[in-house]
């Protein structure tokens, strides 16, 4: 009973999706992770966040364990790498929970620092500090690398936890590394961590952002099929000196995967207000049971940072397409039908259905009494071929529509498995209101168009609105009408 109450009682406390901060460490050597919380008086109870499990303090022998604030890994290990989460009881009763991303990677020898161990740019002009050393007690820093290369020279000035550049000029830009040695109950361990600095940034600083995957996704696939994972990053404004996205596969860089069966395509673009993008495919050739136990982490960085989004895959339920397309469209809360609404459940059945011989899912229409909205959402748009949205400016203030429109974007741009067909019902003017991925599917495929002619003859299906549409449609030999095979 105590367990099932504990449960409950860090459901409601803890986040479900906001990481506080991020840490990298490498295999073996010591992490120590502090919760983001100045309040001395605070009581901090750490937990694994996925497990629930709490994270006791040091008893002999330990190698993970808990005191206040600081959570320690000596060492670390592979397994390490997850989610934990620092409950914070004030004094006063209130709560509040810090989620904290942890990840520990390989040990490579002959480099001083994996590829993806990216702490924040520094702004201070010359003088760089070490990541995470303020939470270690009796360390001391013993080398800085730039690059890999120890730093040597009267230019540079060290006194912990900084190092001092003087004259600094464009080739001081790169990656600083502090190795240092910490104490802990006359155990030594070391401890590293690297830095980015970029002297004069001559574009506009924003954090990384990655637009999908969502963290924690879970993909449907089928075993024996070719299956790609994308993922897209918004990585700041122009294009940076250091910015990348790309795939890990169980906590390997991609190009550690089995070459013969794992490819990676990164592109990089710039979308509107000079925002920088970047894109990474991974293409898996043979889905097998292995695959459903691994992990697959999206990790993109830029000098501000780096964050990251893992899913898991598992096999996709035993049923068909018997959708041809799933609508989404706003819905009004008025007693009076909009031309909208009117548009989807008299015009688009009479020409779709009856005319052209498609079968529609139409939330309201196709739903039952008493279905659980979410669930009743989700299993129709994975059962339908095509996603049809209808573009409008009440579209992009609907909160009503966030759900669907998440699991049909999901469907379509993650699970590449649904093509979608947007529907531009009125005059949108500029596009930049709407959500990113609505934005990436316009750039990518464009809108179809209704204008205000068609609503003089909006029944007759040779119009060119229609044939528009039809020409996006799956094939069906459902219809006598030869035009739809496009």
């Amino acid at each position: 009973m105590m367990v099932f109450v504990h449960l409950i009682f860090l459901s409601i406390f803890l986040p479900a999706s906001v990481i506080s901060e991020s840490y990298d460490a490498i295999e073996g050597e010591a992490l120590v992770v502090r919760c983001p919380e100045n309040d001395l008086s605070a009581k901090v109870t750490w937990y694994h966040t996925d497990t629930r499990k709490r994270i006791p303090e040091e008893e002999e022998g330990s190698r993970v364990f808990s005191k206040e604030l600081l959570l320690w890994f000596l060492p670390t290990s592979l397994e390490d790498s997850g989610n934990y989460t620092c409950l914070i009881n004030y004094p006063d009763g209130s709560k509040k929970g810090r989620k904290m991303n942890v990840q520990v990677h390989p040990y490579k020898q002959g480099t001083c620092f994996p590829s993806r161990i990216l702490y924040a740019n520094e702004t201070r002009k010359g003088k760089i500090s070490c990541p995470t050393f303020k939470n270690y007690e009796n360390a001391t820093i013993i080398q800085w690398y730039k690059d890999c290369r120890p730093l040597q020279g009267e230019r540079y000035f060290m006194h912990d936890p900084y190092i001092f550049i003087e004259n600094l000029n464009k080739e001081d830009d790169g990656y600083y590394t502090c190795q240092f040695i910490y104490t802990h109950r006359g155990k030594v361990f070391n401890v590293s961590a690297t830095r980015i600095f970029i002297s004069e940034a001559k574009h506009s600083s924003l954090p990384v952002q990655i637009i999908f995957p969502k963290d924690e996704d879970v993909i449907e696939v089928e075993l024996g099929a070719a299956f790609t994972l994308k993922c897209q990053a918004r990585l700041g404004i122009k294009k940076h000196p250091i910015a990348v996205v790309t795939w890990d596969v169980n906590k390997m860089p991609a190009e550690y995967a089995d070459e013969g069966k794992i490819h990676q395509e990164i592109i990089y673009f710039e979308g509107q207000h000079q925002e920088y993008y970047g894109e990474a495919t991974l293409t898996i050739s043979n889905i097998e049971h292995t695959d459903l136990q691994s992990s697959f982490s999206c990790v993109a960085m830029n000098e501000m940072g780096n964050t990251r989004s893992t899913v898991t895959l598992r096999l996709k339920e035993k049923y068909g397409k018997i959708y041809d397309a799933y609508v989404i469209y706003p819905q009004s809360h008025t007693s009076e039908a909009t031309f909208v609404e009117y548009f989807v459940y008299q015009i688009m059945p009479d020409i779709l259905e009856n005319k052209c011989g498609y079968k529609l899912c139409i939330y309201g229409r196709d739903t039952y009494p008493g279905e659980d909205k979410a669930n009743a959402i989700e299993k129709r748009i994975q059962k339908s071929r095509r996603l049809i949205i209808l573009l409008t400016q009440q579209l992009i203030n609907c909160q009503e529509l966030n759900y669907d429109q998440h699991i049909a974007l999901y469907n379509a741009l993650i699970q590449n498995d649904t093509k979608v067909i947007l529907l531009e019902m009125e005059k949108m003017g500029s596009y930049e209101n709407l959500q990113e991925s609505l934005r990436y599917i316009i750039k990518r495929q464009g809108t179809v168009k209704w204008k205000e002619q068609h609503t003089v003859h909006p029944q007759s299906s040779n119009s060119k609105f229609w044939k528009h549409v039809r020409y996006h449609m799956p094939v069906t030999f459902r219809s006598s009408d030869p035009a739809n095979a496009g």
